[in-house]
């Protein structure tokens, strides 16, 4: 099974299964003399950590990471840097009654058809446990920005679950880390508490909407035709499980809007250009303008649901299939920390491309 990797100057390999006895990631291309060790890491490991609340799988994984290569005396060698996190509360059993059916909604099937073979026990490489690599080579990427540019800070949080979304105006980002949706709406929480609880005795799931945001971000990152800052991002999202839908700025609301409303008008600043608005996301012909890079990704419903479900066997044979175990009623709760990885990934990549591309070259304004 090739294509586990992405990025162009840095490069990250994910590798591992749900419930083999680790998970990781390789990352290549980190430049020498970062800053780096596992302390630096494992915060962002933790915010995505199942079992920290009602609302999310009781699988408990604590997720620690190692790094194995690539660091020496607390900073990057300019090698491959090793990921590596052991699986620590697997249980295969759960999946023993599903080994010979397809759950509807998962890989499952797909897998089977392409590749004749499949890893029942969770999904094996198509389980949302492999996100947990992804944000471990996130946090190598942010110590590469950290020295690069290191004003850019990047915020993921929802702003969606089901048919409730938060209030924009209620925008609290202190409020992030402070409930168990990462929502910087205060009021909506209960809300979504309420609506969760209901949905998760009833055996069913619902999905979410993600929105991560990149502030300071220089301008100039992103390179025409094929190598677009707004592509690689939407590519990147798009291959987190679950997710069905990426948008930058505007998004599909553009497509609403006239010329006028939708123009990013500009003036010219004390410090340089200055935007009125920023419907295009922060990116205009694949390019960064400087802007905040606002970038949401929608969530599907959790597909592993108690709720009986028609589907076939691998003979053929017409069934109904219960999914058990332990699985989020709403996937996107732990889909922020993930959101800012892949975010963190491809502006890591962008700045090498850019460094190699063009130095500290670029038109001047004013």
């Amino acid at each position: 099974m090739s294509f586990n990797a992405f990025g162009e100057m840095f490069r990250v390999a994910t590798w591992g299964e749900s419930h083999g006895p680790a998970i990781g990631a390789v990352v290549d291309g980190c430049p020498p003399g970062v800053p780096l060790d596992a302390v630096m890491l494992q915060p962002w490991l933790d915010r995505r950590r199942p079992g920290q609340s009602r609302h999310t799988s009781q699988r408990r994984e604590p997720d620690t990471v190692e790094i194995l290569s690539g660091v020496f005396e607390g900073r990057t060698t300019g090698t491959p840097v090793h990921l590596l996190i052991r699986n620590r509360d697997a249980r295969s059993k759960d999946y023993s009654e599903i080994a010979d059916r397809f759950r509807p909604g998962h890989a499952d099937i797909t897998y089977w058809q392409k590749y004749g073979i499949r890893d029942y026990r969770g999904g094996g490489r198509s389980s949302a446990r492999e996100t947990a690599s992804r944000v471990a080579a996130g946090g190598v990427a942010r110590a590469v920005i950290a020295t690069l540019a290191p004003d850019v800070a990047i915020r993921g949080y929802m702003v969606r679950m089901g048919p409730h979304a938060a209030d924009p105006g209620r925008f609290d980002d202190d409020e992030i880390d402070n409930n168990p949706f990462w929502t910087p709406d205060a009021g909506v929480v209960e809300i979504w508490a309420e609506y969760l609880d209901r949905l998760r005795k009833s055996g069913n799931s619902t999905g979410a909407v993600i929105e991560v945001v990149a502030r300071n971000v220089p301008a100039g990152l992103g390179a025409p035709v094929y190598r677009k800052l707004d592509a690689d991002l939407a590519a990147a999202m798009m291959s987190i499980n679950a997710v069905k839908g990426v948008e930058i700025g505007a998004g599909m609301a553009a497509a609403g809007l006239t010329g006028t409303e939708n123009s990013d008008e500009i003036r010219m600043g004390t410090e340089g250009p200055e935007f009125l608005t920023n419907r295009a996301g922060g990116i205009l012909g694949g390019i960064s303008t400087g802007q905040d890079i606002v970038c949401r990704f929608a969530v599907k419903p959790t597909s592993s649901i108690l709720t009986p479900r028609r589907t076939i066997t691998r003979s053929g044979d017409d069934t109904e299939i219960v999914t058990r175990g332990r699985h989020d009623p709403c996937v996107g709760i732990r889909a922020a920390p993930v959101g800012e990885a892949m975010m963190a990934c491809v502006l890591a990549d962008h700045l090498l491309l850019h460094r190699g591309q063009v130095g500290d070259g670029g038109g001047r304004i004013g």
